[in-house]
């Protein structure tokens, strides 16, 4: 734990060193206020509830996650310090670990952040707060989703701006798969049993679920198993690569 920690806080430091971190920060918040409250016209609908700012998410997410882990293994490979990384006492796995948390943590970080839309609803209104809870669950668990997807791709590359390419391609074909209109195309050509596969991949359906209020352990179970995939998938792909 010692070693992830160390490379956890050597992570998580070089987020606030330039403005990169608050520029981001930024953004996320002011896309996520004006997308609530006026691209939505939250205010002439006259509800208290935040599900329009939780469906957002999925696509502040679809852009900005993978800015963020672009430059995770990308640029470790193309500056050098990659070799450096791997040559201090720890395991493989661990570096991608301590990599990656930083990286959730800063996520974590900005979405803490909106907190003050929370308490503007409240505000307002009288929401159901187990449901908002629960709905800033699944945006956490989403934006791991996305970060490992995008720390594993990001390890595939020197190059960021391709590994931002990849990572967006990616995660909008898993939320793409969710969708009626793509299942309604696979099941004209594919078994219901593999479109039933398929669609249990969607992080539309899983994340949806738990917006509504329904947190359920087979949908925290499944964005814990994606998070832990892809994570080994990056292990084994910087294993691969670290002698070129």
């Amino acid at each position: 734990m010692n070693q992830i920690l160390n490379i956890f806080k050597r992570e998580i430091v070089s987020y606030f060193v330039t403005p990169i971190g608050y520029v981001f920060i930024m953004i996320f918040l002011l896309l996520a206020g004006w997308m609530t409250f006026y691209q939505n016209n939250w205010f002439e609908q006259e509800i208290a509830s935040l599900l329009v700012f939780f469906s957002m998410h999925l696509y502040l997410y679809l852009f900005l996650v993978p800015a963020i882990s672009m430059r995770l293994w990308a640029e470790e490979r193309k500056s050098g310090t990659i070799e450096l990384l791997l040559t201090l006492p720890v395991t493989m796995f661990q570096a991608v670990l301590g990599k990656f948390l930083a990286a959730w943590a800063f996520c974590g970080i900005a979405l803490a952040l909106t907190f003050p839309i929370w308490i503007t609803v409240n505000y307002l209104g009288d929401p159901d707060n187990g449901v908002i809870f629960a709905s800033y669950l699944g945006s956490f668990l989403l934006a791991g989703a996305f970060l490992s997807i995008g720390s594993c791709l990001s390890a595939v590359t020197r190059n960021q701006v391709i590994a931002f390419i990849l990572t967006v391609v990616v995660c909008f074909g898993f939320l793409m798969i969710g969708r009626n209109e793509v299942l309604e195309f696979l099941r004209a050509i594919l078994p219901q049993v593999l479109v039933d596969g398929i669609a249990s991949l969607s992080f539309l359906s899983h994340y949806g679920s738990i917006t509504r209020g329904v947190l359920e352990l087979r949908d925290i179970l499944f964005f814990v198993l994606t998070i832990s995939f892809w994570l080994i998938a990056n292990a084994i792909v910087i294993d691969l690569k670290k002698a070129e």
